[in-house]
C-alpha cells in the first residue's frame, strides 16, 4: 500500500494529548508511508508537537474540535450530545473514506456507540466485537480473544460470527494458517455449558471453513492450544482483568523475594536478563489495542491508562490492520460461510 491514513482521538484516555503527541510522531517516524489525522483541541495538540520538535509535520494534520467525550461519560449522551468531540470526528473521518482506521484511548462505551452509529455494520453482523492479543506459552506466538466486553450477552449466532471474525483476524494479522478456533466454557467435556454454548459448538463442527478444536478452560487461555478463543463480553472482560491482576501479583511477588536478602539480591543480578525477557513478553504495552471488529471501518480501541508506547502499538495495529484489509476480509468469509450454510 502505498499510503495510508489513520485519525487519532488525541483528547481520548486518562492522559489525551501527554501520551498521544509523542506517539503519533514515534508512529510517522517508524512508518513513512503513514499520515495521521489528529482531532483534537488545537492549540494544545500544537503545544506537544513543538514540546517534541515536530510543530509542521508534513505527514501530520490538525482537525480542532470543540468538545471532549469524558471516560465516565454515558454513551448515549456522547452519541447524542458531543457530536464535534474529537472521538466522533475521527470516526467520521473514517465514514468518509478520508481516513482507513481510527485509535481512541477514549471511553469504551461511547466509542463502541459512537462506531456502530457512524460506521455501520458489515453485512450479517449484528454486534461488533472487541478482541485483542494475548501472549501464549510458545515463544513469539499470541493467541486472539473475543468479546472482551463489548457484549454482555450474545447468542449463539452472535458467537459463531465472532468466530468467524476472530478465525480472520488471526489468518490476516498473524499470518497464521487455519487457526484453531476454541470456545471458553466451564469444561472441555461436550456435556458441559449453556444451550448458547453448546449451540454454537455445533454450529462451528459444521462449518468446514473454521478449524474449530472444541472447548477449553481457563486455565488453557494461554497454554497455546487455540489461536482463537471465543466467549461473550462479560466471560471474556472479567476472564482477561482477572489474567492481568494474576500477572502483577506475580511481578510483585517475584520482587519482593528477590529483595529479601543479599543473596537472593544476588541471585536476581544473575537472572536480570532472563527476567528482562519475561517481563517484556508480558508486558500489556505491546498487546495494547483492542480491534473493534465487525464494522464497515477499523477502530482500535487503546487502554485509557496507555502509556506512550502501549498507545503507539494502537497505531501500529490500526496500521497492520488497513494494510491486511481486514473488514473486507471478514466480509469475503461471512459471505462464503452464509453461502454453504444456506
Amino acid at each position: 500500500m502505498d499510503s495510508l491514513t489513520v485519525a487519532l482521538d488525541v483528547m481520548g484516555g486518562d492522559c489525551g494529548p501527554l501520551v498521544t503527541i509523542p506517539s503519533a510522531i514515534l508512529a510517522v517516524q517508524s512508518l513513512p508511508n503513514l499520515h495521521l489525522i489528529l482531532c483534537g483541541d488545537e492549540s494544545l495538540i500544537q503545544k506537544y508537537l513543538n514540546q517534541h520538535n515536530s510543530p509542521e509535520h508534513p505527514r501530520i494534520r490538525i482537525v480542532h474540535t470543540t468538545e471532549v467525550v469524558e471516560m465516565d461519560e454515558k454513551p448515549s449522551i456522547a452519541l447524542r450530545r458531543k457530536k464535534d468531540s474529537s472521538m466522533r470526528k475521527a470516526l467520521d473521518f473514517v465514514s468518509s473514506g478520508e481516513a482507513q482506521a481510527c485509535v481512541s484511548a477514549g471511553n469504551t462505551g461511547a466509542l463502541l456507540a459512537i462506531a456502530h452509529y457512524v460506521l455501520k455494520m458489515l453485512p450479517g453482523i449484528e454486534r461488533p466485537a472487541l478482541i485483542t492479543q494475548i501472549p501464549i506459552s510458545e515463544t513469539n506466538r499470541s493467541a486472539f480473544m473475543l468479546d472482551l466486553g463489548a457484549n454482555v450477552f450474545c447468542d449463539s449466532n452472535v458467537l459463531f460470527q465472532f468466530a468467524l471474525m476472530g478465525a480472520v483476524m488471526a489468518e490476516e494479522v498473524d499470518q497464521i494458517e487455519s487457526p484453531r478456533v476454541a470456545l471458553l466454557n466451564i469444561g472441555e467435556e461436550e456435556i458441559k455449558g449453556s444451550d448458547n454454548i453448546k449451540q454454537t459448538s455445533a454450529m462451528l463442527r459444521e462449518n468446514p471453513d473454521i478449524n474449530y478444536v472444541g472447548y477449553i478452560e481457563g486455565d488453557d487461555i494461554f497454554s497455546g492450544k487455540a489461536d482463537v478463543i471465543v466467549c461473550d463480553g462479560f466471560v471474556g472482560n472479567v476472564a482477561l482483568k482477572t489474567c492481568e491482576g494474576v500477572a502483577k501479583l506475580v511481578m510483585k511477588k517475584v520482587m519482593k523475594i528477590i529483595n529479601e536478602s543479599k543473596f537472593t539480591r544476588i541471585l536476581g543480578v544473575l537472572l536480570n536478563p532472563t527476567l528482562k525477557k519475561i517481563v517484556k513478553r508480558l508486558n500489556p504495552d505491546q498487546y495494547n489495542g483492542a480491534s473493534l471488529i465487525g464494522l464497515r471501518g477499523i477502530v482500535v480501541k487503546s487502554h485509557g491508562n496507555a502509556t506512550k508506547s502501549a498507545f503507539y502499538n494502537a497505531i501500529l495495529e490500526a496500521a497492520k490492520e488497513v494494510e491486511r484489509q481486514v473488514p473486507e476480509k471478514i466480509k469475503n468469509k461471512l459471505e462464503l460461510s452464509l453461502v454453504k450454510r444456506s
